[in-house]
């Protein structure tokens, strides 16, 4: 099983605008096989010390992935390829971290 932590950073001002177009893909993700789990979340302000700082135009994406060759399917699926066009210019950057369950 892997989890991946996809950090999307977001234009000042436009998260809710990614997210609206975000939860459009969302049910032909979880559609796909070998997804699991796939779902927007972003930082809450707490008290807890060890929280880092908030980030208001970070939307932090929770995957889960049955295989490799599941994700490596979702990454060029239709879908994807579409969603992509579509939040170009909401989207100032990103990066993901693929872990393994131990």
């Amino acid at each position: 099983m892997l989890s991946v932590i996809a950090e999307i950073e977001v234009a000042e001002g436009r998260r809710d605008d990614f997210l609206a177009e975000f939860h459009k893909v969302v049910p032909h993700v979880l559609a796909e096989a070998g997804c699991v789990e796939y779902g927007p979340t972003f930082d809450v302000v707490t008290d807890i010390p060890a929280q880092i700082p908030l980030r208001r135009n970070v939307v932090t994406i929770i995957e889960k992935w049955e295989s490799l060759a599941a994700l490596k399917a979702h990454l060029v699926a239709p879908h994807m390829t579409d969603y992509r066009v579509t939040v170009k210019d909401l989207v100032v950057g990103s990066q993901l971290r693929i872990l393994e369950s131990a």
